[in-house]
């Protein structure tokens, strides 16, 4: 749609600079940035992380940390109104009211200890007065699609799943009926399923409330099915902007280029076996007969049991029943399916990580009959890279001594040895070697990612468990990290286990895909015959529901779509 169909502007921003405080003095972090959101717009900002995104939306919603951050120059126009000259007493009359916000992680966002109906008439009270809160409450729960909105009220965060509190808060958000809703990376951390439930909601609310969005994502695929306009976002300044099908099909500038040519699109590898090609090189051929390096048999996962005879606890509840698979040398198994499918349960299990039963067999070991200290040979075989980079490494010990602690716990080497070992590992992954001796905390995501990756070759392992290891992490950064492991599988003929819901990003990496749902394998096959031929309605749901990166596949249909 293009933007001159739109009426007035809603909301301006106009030349405006925010300043980071710091003990060197100020430090530029957004600068001269100026749009306008017309009525019933739905603008997507677009960018990497640390491109100004969210700062732009805090800067808007009067939520920008006082002690840190400053807004130098410029004005945000609500109306005659300049959001920048309100006191904070003002602003909450504006925040709900007129501009309502959805954040990325609700859980977050919600207070745990408040049920659902709490604090959704809290809000409705707030800006509406004594209306029947709790009337509006349901109203609004049933707006978004929340079975039994009534019974939902007394529940608390905890007991709904990711995407039913994401509806939550933007029930919240569209209970005042705002003027504006801004809705940062909202989908960034759902399934594609459920990301496609909340993107159509999105734009039916948009339709039956009138509201206008601002939609900060770094998933082009989101921008192409929902922005009527794009702005692109580089290091704190707006570098493009423009209608979403001018931005899609003749960028001019060489970011926007290269952030599309970044995004992993559905389909793109069709009618090959394997992922493409990253190296030179040549890759030896799998050997006839070859035996796997993981066989996982019958695997069953159960939590919960009784503690004590005084206290009869609540029965076992089975989180995996009956899986079962092989992964070959050099070949990976992409393990695909939503939240609570038991995906990254089974890849903690196949490494014992957590108690199961059934047969696992690593490097011919059936692991369910070792003790944790005969697994420690095992683990040099075998290792895993988790979702969050920063939570799996310790904030308190430098880089290189977190890639070389699994060589010092097998024996490997001495101090010297294990020093240029590291300084290998950090070269390879793509980081110099000075990285060793600074802290988790002075590197960005993808770099740490790759520490983590680093540390997981420090054994020289087969075969790796990633479970969502690209999933937090921005287009372009994701496709470096994917392309040095599929570099990694190259050279080094490493065997993966790639956990994701991202189906677009199996298809590129994986050989073989395995489908879960509820805690069982419900299809399995090579990469052509899950993507190109699936069988299961389940498969084809997911695969319906994964976002085109181009609005026009998204308006008239995509060829792995069609008859779906």
């Amino acid at each position: 749609m293009n933007v001159s169909s739109f009426a007035s502007p809603v909301l301006s921003i106009r030349n405006l600079n925010i300043d980071a405080l710091t003990p060197e003095g100020l430090k530029p972090v957004l600068r001269e940035v100026d749009f306008d959101l017309a009525n019933g717009e739905t603008l997507c900002i677009a960018g990497e992380s640390g491109s100004g995104k969210s700062v732009t939306s805090l800067a808007i919603m009067g939520l920008l940390p006082k002690a840190s951050l400053r807004v130098t120059a410029g004005n945000i126009l609500l109306g005659d109104r300049d959001l920048v000259k309100l006191s904070n007493r003002a602003m909450r009359s504006v925040r709900g009211g007129d501009i309502a916000m959805v954040f990325q992680e609700p859980m977050t966002s919600l207070n745990p200890v408040m049920s659902i109906g709490a604090q959704l008439t809290e809000a409705i009270r707030e800006h509406q007065g004594n209306e029947d809160a709790n009337a509006v409450a349901v109203r609004m729960l049933d707006a978004v699609q929340i079975t039994d909105p009534a019974r939902r009220l007394k529940q608390f965060p905890h007991e709904l799943s990711g995407g039913m509190r994401q509806r939550v808060m933007i029930a919240m958000a569209l209970s005042c009926r705002p003027k504006v809703l801004i809705a940062d990376e909202p989908t960034t951390a759902l399934d594609v399923t459920v990301q496609a439930q909340i993107l159509k909601l999105m734009r039916e609310l948009k339709t039956e409330f009138g509201t206008s969005i601002v939609l900060i994502t770094h998933d082009m695929g989101v921008v192409a099915e929902m922005a009527d306009r794009v702005l692109i976002m580089q290091g704190g300044r707006i570098i493009e902007g423009g209608p979403s099908l001018e931005i899609f099909h003749r960028p001019k500038e060489r970011y926007t280029q290269q952030l599309l040519a970044a995004v992993p699109r559905l389909g793109a590898h069709a009618g090959t076996d394997g992922p493409p090609r990253v190296t030179s090189g040549t890759t030896a051929p799998l050997k006839p007969g070859a035996a796997p390096v993981m066989n996982v048999r019958d695997l069953t996962v159960s939590y919960g049991a009784p503690v004590s005879r005084f206290f009869k606890g609540k029965p076992p509840v089975q989180a995996v029943g009956g899986v079962s698979f092989d992964i070959m040398p050099g070949q990976t198994l992409g393990l695909v399916g939503e939240s609570g499918s038991g995906k990254s349960t089974t890849g903690k299990a196949v490494l014992g990580l957590i108690a199961f039963t059934g047969g696992v067999m690593i490097d011919g070991q059936d692991i369910s009959v070792l003790s944790h200290r005969e697994m420690r040979p095992v683990r040099r075989f075998a290792q895993m890279i988790f979702q969050d980079p920063y939570a799996s490494l310790d904030s308190r010990m430098a880089v290189g001594a977190a890639i070389a602690e699994p060589m010092v716990i097998h024996g490997i080497g001495n101090k010297s040895e294990r020093q240029d070992r590291t300084a290998e590992l950090l070269r390879r992954v793509g980081l110099t070697p000075d990285a060793a001796s600074r802290y988790p905390h002075e590197f960005s995501g993808g770099q740490r990612q790759r520490i983590c990756i680093a540390r997981a070759l420090a054994l020289e392992p087969k075969l790796i468990v990633a479970d969502e290891s690209v999933a937090a992490l921005d287009v372009s950064v994701r496709a470096r990290v994917l392309d040095l492991m599929l570099e990694l599988q190259e050279t080094m003929g490493i065997a993966y286990l790639f956990i994701s819901h991202d189906m677009a990003v199996v298809e590129r990496m994986s050989h073989h895909v395995a489908v879960m749902r509820g805690g069982r394998i419900v299809e399995t096959g090579t990469r052509r015959q899950i993507f190109e031929n699936p069988t299961e309605d389940y498969t084809i749901q997911l695969i319906a529901a994964v976002p085109v990166p181009m609005p026009s596949a998204a308006v008239i249909g995509h060829p792995m779509r069609s008859g779906l």
